[in-house]
């Protein structure tokens, strides 16, 4: 296998496109996607955002001192796509892509996207001015789940929920399942046993998976 070198550059991927949600004082809100985004921490819960001090969204994360991370899915790909190639300053972008404000239950000026099936709320901690990006470092003060993919037992479902990830230019869906956290060391009896759990469960649901978003509208 012959492998090339190239010049030193940014080639972590798939990553979690994210549609971020913010305010400022006076209430005006927008949103930006963000792929530069990820845990820092469990405890306590801390993520990062990174993002370009010319973004229209960047005074208002400055300004009010906190934000929402939305996770996308298949249906929302247009709109996260559409998010994070025109300004805020020249469209309404919640308008256009026809997404709903909801309230943050910890913020006082970030709105969450109702369409998202989680909504992370997030306060600032500190911003490292990097280089072309800064980062803004966050507490995760409240997390909002979509109920229609809890089950029976109280769990949520997220990968019920149609997750989409972006890598090198491209909105992926996450595709099959291959494994679950652990699986590499289990015995081959537990293993037997989580297959036809997961069988059943298929079986409950006919195969498919829900959907709660509202296709966007576009013009």
């Amino acid at each position: 296998m012959t492998k090339q070198i190239w010049k030193p550059g940014n080639m972590l991927y798939p990553l979690p496109a994210v549609m971020v949600s913010v305010a400022d004082r006076e209430g005006n809100a927008n949103i930006l996607t963000v792929a530069w985004t990820g845990t820092v921490c469990t405890n306590p819960p801390l993520v990062y955002i990174s993002v370009r001090p010319g973004r229209y969204s960047y005074h208002m994360i400055k300004e009010s001192g906190e934000f929402v991370i939305n996770l996308t899915t298949e249906n929302l790909t247009r709109a996260t796509d559409y998010c994070g190639v025109r300004s805020g300053k020249d469209v309404d972008k919640w308008k256009i892509c026809g997404l709903t404000k909801g309230r943050a239950v910890s913020l006082d000026h970030a709105p969450v996207i109702q369409e998202s099936p989680v909504n992370i709320e997030c306060k600032v901690r500190n911003v490292q001015e990097l280089g072309s990006h800064h980062m803004f470092l966050a507490e995760v003060t409240a997390v909002q789940a979509e109920e229609d993919y809890m089950d029976e037992n109280g769990r949520f479902d997220l990968n019920r929920t149609g997750l989409m990830a972006y890598s090198h230019g491209e909105y992926l869906g996450l595709g099959k399942k291959l494994g679950t956290f652990g699986y590499s060391v289990k015995k081959a009896s537990q293993r037997k046993r989580s297959s036809v759990s997961q069988k059943k469960e298929t079986d409950k649901s006919g195969g498919k998976k829900k959907r709660n978003e509202r296709p966007g509208k576009w013009k």
